[in-house]
């Protein structure tokens, strides 16, 4: 992975810009795979999501991802993708990130939060049906990122160079887009209708169904052929015009700024959106944390009566059991990879609509450990699939009549030193035109009542139902 070294600012026009094309094109006149220039420089602050909004497509590829309200990315346009399914997708996404990067030259890795990144959907299952609109694994890296860490904002296009370039007329393409970029307002415009009242909604299997499949689940509990399974209700809404993905982002990270709020899109006009309170996994620095987030409860109207469902939830023996099988998976499976986990007492998330049961758990990682290794080997932990997770998984593809595709599942990014982070794919919906389906699932384990599992993904389903615009 060469790194061409430079002042940020050599790079004072298009015509600097031209310049360095063509000589990057004549150094690598002989090779013969494609070779690609990431250019990196440090701009004003600008808002991703309104970048997206001035320059993104329906029908081009995105990914957005922002973290607790801290920081922002967005990926846009493809240079370069790979989409594969089957049990070994996850070492595939590996592989063609090593391959990708012999190819990668960087230039100002100087600048905050520079370099290449590749931007990772995974379905829930590693096999989709036919009816998924999106694969069972994708890896793409874009044309332009923008990463925004408070006041400090950094763009990096991604270049494809062969014989054929034209330096001349990319550099003009380029800088023109960089001017565009560095031009955007500061905040996405909110461009929200009100049509509450004229939307449909349609339970994809009918509620009965739901509250029949946590009974037999429950049965088969008792019977000791599994100890827990998270069983998902999906809703389908239809508007009288095309929901606006840019507002209900905008929503989104409004209502939930401590959650992981996020959009990837196919190149057919799909988009998966959501507010995750789950990270699956972090790696920074060969230093690993992941959260065990299980058992739940609603937030009360009054302080009394949210104190009251707190203490409750804390000291609830079903609650806390759930819980426990999360750590103790996470724990294990971590072990598998030679990583000991280190667990923080555990703690209450709280979110506008609902509390969780909270535990931080990190990790030290050595060098020889990817970060798609752990999450290969997380994935799908007992807070989304159950326990023993093979049987668990097996009984949700039972019960469930729908696809999950990207729910549930990891959704996030790596970048040129294998840093990176990924988040779980829940609280979500998938927005196509006037169409979303909005998925959300519970946790049944010994002690569970089918009817109140029933109210808690019908609480997690208005939730996000009220952001969607």
């Amino acid at each position: 992975m060469p790194v061409i070294p430079y002042r940020l600012d050599r790079l004072q026009n298009q015509k600097d810009l031209a310049q360095f094309l063509h000589t990057f094109q004549q150094t690598n006149f002989e090779k013969s795979s494609l070779q690609i220039a990431s250019i990196s420089l440090e701009i004003n602050p600008v808002d991703p999501l309104a970048v997206l909004q001035a320059i993104g497509q329906p029908h081009q590829r995105h990914f957005y991802f922002e973290k607790a309200g801290k920081e922002s990315i967005l990926a846009i346009e493809t240079a370069i993708q790979l989409e594969f399914e089957g049990e070994k997708r996850f070492y595939q996404a590996k592989q063609f990130i090593h391959d990708a990067l012999k190819n990668i030259t960087h230039m100002g890795l100087n600048a905050p939060f520079s370099g290449a990144h590749f931007f990772c959907n995974f379905s829930f299952f590693d096999q989709v049906s036919q009816e998924a609109v999106f694969p069972a694994a994708s890896v793409f890296l874009p044309r332009w990122q923008i990463v925004r860490r408070g006041n400090r904002c950094t763009v990096t296009a991604n270049i494809e160079v062969d014989r054929r370039l034209d330096p001349d007329t990319i550099a003009h393409q380029i800088w023109k887009k960089l001017q565009v970029i560095q031009g955007v307002q500061y905040e996405a415009i909110d461009l929200r209708i009100d049509h509450k009242k004229l939307l449909t909604k349609q339970d994809v299997s009918p509620t009965g169904y739901f509250k029949t499949s946590v009974a037999s689940a429950l049965e088969l509990i008792y019977k000791k052929h599994f100890h827990k399974i998270v069983l998902a209700h999906a809703l389908d809404v239809t508007s009288p015009i095309p929901f606006n993905l840019i507002s209900s982002l905008n929503n989104l990270r409004k209502l939930y700024p401590n959650c992981y709020i996020f959009s990837t899109s196919n190149s057919t006009g799909q988009t998966f959106v959501g507010a995750s309170p789950e990270r699956l996994v972090s790696l920074h620095n060969q230093r690993l944390e992941t959260d065990a987030l299980a058992g739940s409860a609603p937030r009360g109207k009054t302080a009394i009566e949210d104190a009251q469902f707190a203490h409750d939830l804390l000291s609830s023996v079903k609650e806390t059991h759930e819980h426990q099988v999360v750590i103790d998976s996470i724990a294990q499976h971590l072990s598998h990879l030679g990583l000991q986990a280190q667990c923080s007492p555990a703690r209450l998330l709280r979110l506008p609509n609902i509390q969780h049961l909270h535990t931080p758990i990190r990790a030290n990682v050595p060098a020889g450990v990817h970060l798609l290794d752990v999450v290969a080997e997380l994935h799908p932990t007992p807070a989304v699939a159950g326990a023993p997770r093979t049987v668990a998984c097996e009984q949700i593809r039972r019960y469930e009549q729908f696809e999950r595709s990207l729910y549930a599942a990891p959704i996030g990014w790596v970048d040129h030193q294998g840093n990176g982070e990924f988040a779980v794919g829940i609280r979500s919906a998938l927005l196509d035109g006037c169409q979303a389906r909005l998925f959300a699932g519970a946790g049944i384990v010994a002690g569970s009542n089918p009817e109140k599992e029933l109210n808690e993904v019908q609480l997690k389903l208005q939730a996000l139902l009220r952001a969607l615009v």
